[in-house]
């Protein structure tokens, strides 16, 4: 087996290096990254620094592996920013120079188009412009919220620790919309399967019984006539009404799309019994957390509400929550603009009034997205634990009423023939 020579950085350890037996030089990344490293030059043994560097160029670049081309993708996600942020952090705080941390970034991605990306920040960097305003030219990638908690560590001349709990703050956004995707997926197949079981039955079985019960006419029950009805609808019928349901489908995306439809349905849906607490939660809690930390970061309140506001989600609030800032620059108390809003619970308020009054209003508020955050949490368990039997029972009826008028059907026939 090849050994590879390796120099990484580590957190709190600074720059390390050693030797390490791999299949491959993307294997021994690999087992680097499973160590808590971040590699900054990897080479087979036995060649040297400049030419194992300029071979790790010229396998990254010109000749990518399967590995990485496997896993290369023309866009960029907000996994790959997360990635790029830790690992920057990494190598801040391991003592690289922020120019040379990028050109290891560049180096050691396997994403062209973030290579790409990385490398236009570095040359910014490199010819004096300052990281804020250098991510602040590529908006796709970088938000308000970003720029301005790297602009914050730029001041504060601690960039890496800044860069720290922007991780703390984006890994905890990536674990709650996780956890709310991952919500919504065994329901969404129970209801796929409910709906391919209607079609099965009523497209493929109950044709089968058209021949055996032609003969009896009204004679059959009328559980068992609906249903024969219902399959000569859908296999006269089933193109037209598949066709029209994805118009249907469509034409109600492009006017939820729309501003107005946008507005509309965000507000219809905080109507909703258990979703609408659900989903007021889950904006509230990217609100406050947002907030939070960019207080936390010496970012000015009013700067802070209005990126903060930016974070959520649904219009409705993100009106109501840009209302209460003018309240607040015109010298009102944050709790009081905030309860004006009509958004925010009691106990919300409560830590608000704490925060302003003890002069720790960051903490405050992070708390409050913990709060926001378990409660959203035991919601979905909740909601999860009374939908999936009712989606279940829903399937089984359905299923159990067009078995049952069937065999009402057989049962006629055979008393008919007695």
């Amino acid at each position: 087996m090849p050994e590879f020579f390796w120099k990484a950085a580590r957190l709190g350890s600074g720059i390390v290096e050693g030797r390490i037996l791999a299949q491959s030089q993307v294997q021994a990344t690999l087992q680097l990254r499973a160590q808590g490293l971040t590699p900054i030059q990897i080479g087979p043994v036995g060649a040297t620094p400049g030419v194992a560097k300029a071979k790790s160029m010229r396998d990254g670049h010109a000749k990518p592996t399967w590995s990485s081309a496997m896993f290369s993708s023309k866009k960029i996600t907000q996994d790959d920013m997360l990635a790029f942020t830790s690992e920057l952090s990494i190598m801040l705080r391991a003592g690289l120079p922020l120019d040379n941390a990028l050109r290891v970034l560049i180096e050691m991605s396997a994403k062209p188009v973030l290579a790409g990306l990385t490398q236009s920040i570095l040359d910014d960097v490199k010819g004096g412009v300052p990281l804020s305003k250098v991510l602040s030219g590529h908006p796709q990638y970088f938000g308000d919220f970003y720029i301005n908690m790297i602009r914050s560590g730029e001041v504060s001349g601690q960039l890496s620790g800044v860069l720290e709990r922007l991780i703390d703050h984006l890994e905890r956004l990536r674990a709650l919309r996780e956890s709310v995707v991952s919500a919504t997926i065994y329901p969404a197949i129970l209801l796929g399967v409910a709906l391919l079981s209607l079609v099965a039955m009523l497209g493929f079985v109950v044709p089968q019984f058209e021949t055996l019960f032609k003969s009896m006419g009204d004679a059959l029950p009328i559980p068992t006539r609906i249903v024969m009805e219902l399959g000569h609808v859908f296999t006269d019928y089933g193109i037209v009404i598949g066709a029209a349901a994805v118009v249907f489908f469509l034409t109600f995306r492009a006017i939820l799309r729309s501003p107005a439809g946008q507005k509309w349905w965000q507000a219809r849906v905080l109507t909703f019994p258990v979703a609408g607490t659900l989903l007021l939660k889950y904006d509230l809690t990217l609100y406050s957390r947002s907030l939070g930390t960019l207080l936390g970061n010496g970012v000015p309140l009013l700067q802070s509400m209005q990126i903060a506001s930016q974070t959520v989600g649904n219009v409705n609030l993100r009106f109501a929550l840009e209302a209460a800032i003018p309240k607040v620059k015109n010298g009102g108390k944050m709790v009081d603009a905030l309860r004006a809003s009509g958004i925010f619970e009691p106990l919300a308020l409560s830590l608000v009034r704490v925060g302003e009054e003890t002069g720790r209003m960051a903490p405050m508020l992070l708390e409050l997205a913990r709060i926001f955050n378990r409660d959203v949490e035991a919601g979905i368990k909740r909601g999860l634990a009374l939908l999936e039997p009712v989606l279940i029972l829903v399937l089984g009826v359905i299923v159990a009423s067009i078995i049952v008028s069937i065999l009402l059907g057989i049962l006629s026939v055979n008393d008919l023939a007695v």
